[in-house]
């Protein structure tokens, strides 16, 4: 109840009795500010009977009535009662004032060529149904499911048996050698699997030597399987790694084929489980609902979309020094923290004070909203604003290093940012075709280029086209890796590629700042030119009157 810190069960001197519910009088599920479980707009009553046809299944969505009985009732609006069962329900007309559940009864009982007789069908009794389950030839064609690629059907494993091993243990592949394993495969599913490798290589330009390291790859794990007919597991797959066969290759066969089952534990599933190891159970649990929920989205109420692998990593170690300060003090839970624990826990002022706020809110809100927690004590918390960097002029004589044509790559990816402004994410998405007629076309807009990006670009073309004729990947930017594949490169490589003694934000800060200053602190035309929101825009037009910008670098 509002101003009440206490569910009834936990009353003190309790527990109390709830009062009934102020709209359908109910004395069981009492949910909150007066409502049942049932009337409540948060609550989540689960399902029941429909109201008119008694069918199990029907929602609070739809006023506790199956789909079917929702048209019914809107094209015969009056409720009367029914002429068969005597119910006062609403009642269509066929000769007599009939309900929905007579009617269907009647007509699956109704033989081809009959009469429906109403009072006969429902004489001894009447057949209840699955709400939704009814449904005509026209929407029946429209629900039809796409034909899903099946595993190669000879050789895979039907139903849900499996053959269990008594030991499960890590083989070595490097200790035994690559003699002898290739030749324990099935010929007959080596020989399916090398055709769809084959027809891979051809469509993504694979060298001679990768097509022959995955068909040898693929016989192997074949050949390493505990039960031959059934799909190979991820970790399986890995283990050439020991032995310098190729590894994605065979993945990409075999999830063509249909016979890979991915079994590996995501890599930022093992981040966190590092991150909060040595903390109370009670609090992993609750961390981990909060992690589940920001990794995966909630699709029932209150929802909530996925969110980025970056917020996740930074909300959480924002909030995990308070966490591991309160546990080594012996709280256990997260119900244990008050609003007197938050602030003497939070930094004074600052940007760690912020971040560290907005870490810990993340993560309370959330219990707070899923019932975990019973108060949020982050409420009415002031934390302050994130103070942001103030953009700053990057070394010319570094920058015109980095835009020496000695590396291609390098050159062009330094030239784009430099001259025209992009994010490191734009950079991995260019594909061949947004470079065109001397424009680049990116998210939308189109960017003149400048002449020594051309320069670049062209001399990066030449090497990308010697070194990967006959690629089937449409990005601008490859690797050794993507030459083969169809994915973009990673921003990894491309911050490894520019060095480190330079980096894209810094570059992209400069160009922006130096925009401004020639522009006289125009945010509108910062803000066409490189994609920027007003605010962001006042970040560099609010450092113009530095004495230190004058405006003579240029490089």
């Amino acid at each position: 109840m509002a101003a009440v810190e206490f569910c009834f069960a936990c009353w003190p001197g309790g527990p109390v009795i709830p009062p009934p519910c102020l709209r359908c009088g109910s004395r069981i599920g009492y949910y909150t500010s007066g409502l049942c479980n049932r009337c409540h707009k948060d609550g989540d009553p689960g399902v029941d009977s429909c109201r008119e046809c008694q069918a199990w299944g029907a929602t609070r969505h739809h006023n506790w009535l199956c789909r079917a009985c929702v048209t019914w009732c809107q094209n015969y609006p009056a409720v009367k009662p029914c002429t068969v069962c005597a119910q006062p329900r609403h009642v269509g007309f066929w000769g007599r004032e009939v309900c929905r559940l007579c009617y269907r009864q009647a007509s699956m009982l109704r033989l081809p060529d009959e009469k429906l007789d109403l009072t006969g069908a429902n004489r001894h009794g009447q057949q209840l149904f699955i709400a939704d389950t009814f449904q005509d030839g026209r929407a029946k064609r429209r629900l039809e499911p796409e034909p899903v690629a099946q595993p190669l059907s000879e050789f895979a494993v039907t139903g849900d048996h499996e053959q269990l091993v008594l030991f499960r243990i890590r083989r070595d592949l490097a200790a035994h050698g690559r003699a002898g394993l290739h030749l324990r495969a099935d010929p007959a599913r080596a020989a399916a699997l090398d055709k769809l490798a084959h027809d891979m290589a051809a469509e993504l330009g694979w060298t001679p030597r990768l097509l022959e390291g995955t068909c040898y790859g693929l016989r192997i794990v074949l050949g390493i399987q505990d039960r031959p007919n059934a799909p190979i597991n991820a970790s399986d797959v890995t283990l050439l790694r020991d032995i310098d066969l190729p590894i994605w290759p065979v993945m990409k066969v075999l999830a063509m084929g249909g016979d890979l089952v991915e079994d590996r534990t995501p890599a930022l599933d093992r981040w966190f489980t590092q991150q909060i190891d040595g903390l109370p159970e009670t609090m992993i649990t609750e961390l981990t609902l909060w992690y589940e929920i920001m990794k995966n989205g909630s699709p029932t109420p209150p929802r909530r979309r996925p969110r980025s692998e970056t917020t996740i990593k930074l909300h959480l170690r924002w909030a995990l020094p308070m966490l591991r300060v309160w546990a080594a003090a012996g709280h256990n839970s997260l119900r244990e923290i008050t609003r007197e624990h938050v602030l003497d826990a939070l930094p004074p002022s600052g940007n760690a004070r912020s971040t560290a706020g907005q870490g810990l809110k993340s993560i309370c809100r959330l219990l707070k909203a899923r019932k975990v927690l019973f108060t949020d004590p982050t409420t009415r918390v002031k934390i302050g604003y994130h103070e942001a960097k103030q953009p700053l002029p990057v070394n010319v004589e570094l920058l015109r290093a980095a835009l020496m044509p000695d590396d291609p790559a390098r050159a062009a990816l330094v030239a784009l940012v430099a001259f025209h402004g992009l994010r490191a994410g734009q950079l991995q998405r260019l594909q061949l075709t947004d470079v065109r007629d001397g424009r680049l076309h990116v998210e939308g807009r189109v960017i003149i280029l400048a002449e020594p990006v051309r320069e670049r670009l062209r001399a990066y073309l030449d090497i990308r086209q010697h070194r990967w004729p006959d690629t089937a990947n449409a990005h601008l930017f490859l690797t050794k890796h993507t030459g083969r594949r169809t994915e973009e490169c990673s921003k990894r490589w491309i911050w490894l590629t520019i060095g480190p003694d330079l980096s894209i934000a810094a570059i992209r800060e400069d160009r922006i700042l130096d925009e401004a200053l020639a522009t006289g602190g125009d945010v509108r035309r910062l803000a066409d030119l490189f994609g920027l929101s007003i605010q962001a825009g006042t970040r560099y037009t609010s450092v113009l009157s530095h004495p230190d910008l004058d405006g003579n670098d240029q490089f």
